[in-house]
Formats: C-alpha cells, sequence, structure tokens
C-alpha cells in the first residue's frame, strides 16, 4: 500500500491514516487510489472489526488538492468514488478522528464514516458555495440525513464553517476530544465496537445505513438477508451460549 495512506493494525481494529500533510491531506488521484486499497483491505481481512480514519500533522483533510485539479487530476477512483471512499465506504464501521479543519470535502470524508470524534477546536463545513460551485462529495445529500434539515440548509447555502462543538450539539460528532487526542477518544470508541460481535455489527451497520432509503414496509423485507446472515452464524450461537454460561462470548467473525 502506498505511504499516502497507511493502515496499521491494533488487535482488530485499523487506523487508517491520510500521509499528505504538505497538502493538508488533500487527495489527488494516487491519494484515492491508496485509500480505495486500505478500504479493501479492511473489508477482506477477517481480522479487522473496524477502523479509525485520520490524518497526519495535525489535520484531518482539506478535501480535493486544487492543484491536482487544476491539471485535470481529481482525487477519485472508479470503483468507490471520491477520496478513494465516498461512493462505496466500507462494510465494516468506520470511525472518523478529528483534528484541525475538515472542510469542503474533508468533511465529506467524515460524512462517508460512521462515528465522528473530533477535538473541541476543530473546524468543519461545506464552503463550496463561497467559491461558486456545489459540494459534490455527497455533502448535500448526506449532511441532511445527520443534523436537522434546516441547520444542514443553512451550512450548505452559506458555505460556514463550524466548530465541532456546534455540530456535537447538532449530533453529527459523537465524542469530543481535547486537543490532540481525537486519535485516543476514537480508538477508545473503536474498541468499545471490536468488543462486539463483528457479524452482527457489519449487519446492523448495514441495515442502518440503508433504512433511511426504504419505506417502513420495504425496511422489514430488506432486512431479512442481513439478520439471516447474523442468524446463521456461530457468533450468534456463540451469543446465546456466552450468555447462558455468565461468560465474555468469543467472537469468531462468522
Amino acid at each position: 500500500m502506498s505511504e499516502l495512506v497507511r493502515l496499521e493494525r491494533q488487535g482488530g481494529i485499523a487506523v487508517i491514516t491520510i500521509n499528505r500533510p504538505e497538502r493538508k491531506n488533500a487527495f489527488d488521484r494516487a491519494t484515492a487510489y491508496a485509500m480505495e486499497a486500505a478500504i479493501d483491505e479492511l473489508d477482506s481481512d477477517d481480522d479487522l472489526r473496524v477502523a479509525v480514519l485520520t490524518g497526519a500533522g495535525g489535520v484531518f483533510c482539506a478535501g480535493q488538492d486544487i492543484i491536482a485539479a487544476a491539471r485535470g487530476e481529481l482525487g477519485k477512483t472508479e470503483r468507490r468514488g471520491g477520496a478513494g471512499i465516498m461512493a462505496q465506504p466500507p462494510d465494516k464501521p468506520l470511525i472518523a478522528a478529528v483534528e484541525g479543519h475538515a472542510v469542503g470535502g474533508g468533511l465529506e470524508l467524515c460524512l462517508s464514516c460512521d462515528l465522528v470524534v473530533a477535538s473541541r477546536t476543530a473546524k468543519l463545513g461545506l464552503p463550496e458555495a463561497k467559491r461558486g460551485f456545489p459540494a459534490m462529495g455527497g455533502g448535500l445529500f448526506r449532511l441532511p440525513k445527520r443534523i436537522p434539515y434546516a441547520i444542514a440548509m443553512e451550512a450548505v447555502v452559506t458555505g460556514a464553517t463550524w466548530s465541532a462543538e456546534r455540530f456535537h450539539e447538532l449530533g453529527l460528532v459523537n465524542r469530543l476530544a481535547e486537543p490532540g487526542a481525537a486519535l485516543e477518544v476514537a480508538l477508545e470508541l473503536a474498541a468499545e465496537v471490536a468488543a462486539a460481535a463483528p457479524v452482527a455489527v457489519r449487519a446492523s451497520k448495514a441495515i442502518v445505513r440503508r433504512c433511511q432509503e426504504w419505506t417502513d414496509a420495504e425496511s422489514w423485507q430488506n432486512q431479512v438477508p442481513f439478520v439471516d446472515e447474523v442468524l446463521n452464524s456461530a457468533d450468534y450461537r456463540e451469543g446465546l451460549a456466552a450468555f447462558a454460561e455468565k461468560r465474555q462470548p468469543e467472537w469468531k467473525g462468522r
């Protein structure tokens, strides 16, 4: 895997680091393909249960590398889309650990994650309207699903940048951290996720992410294949046995 994006293992947790601090971790084409490779590795490795996504150098991500864009090089891939992740996020839970700024594509990268941990001093926003174009990495349709509609509309039509504390109040940021501690707090949250049954976690994420696209009637039907995978798994049987025997479960991930 390219050093533009590093994947390091800490037990069942993957730490994925965007490693372009000299460009504020902005994405060119090579970085997008490196991210896609990291996400593919996360999804294909049964030993990995959850991942934390962070940026090197005290900054999360500045989005698209404008210099690369000026030469016609967008930070996207054919399969997973913007930043190598936005159109097709991983099947396993992904937690953003945000320091510094996550604006434009940086916030859209957060919105590709399932959970967000941010430093109290971090700033987030979609400033594209101020620059003469719309956000194109999913922010315009994902942000209103994560915070109230009217507030999301204000954010995108003003191009405002708000504090992580404000986004925490709105429900986008799960946990706040002291400056410099976002990764540490994200790893604590990741450990909680990793302690749960992997098959059930993946199925639960799949249903939660899709349910806003389904009617209530469709939800009952569409959740069935995900639930059946869990009910037919060794982890399901282990969870029941561990509860009955008053012991900690030993998950197999299948």
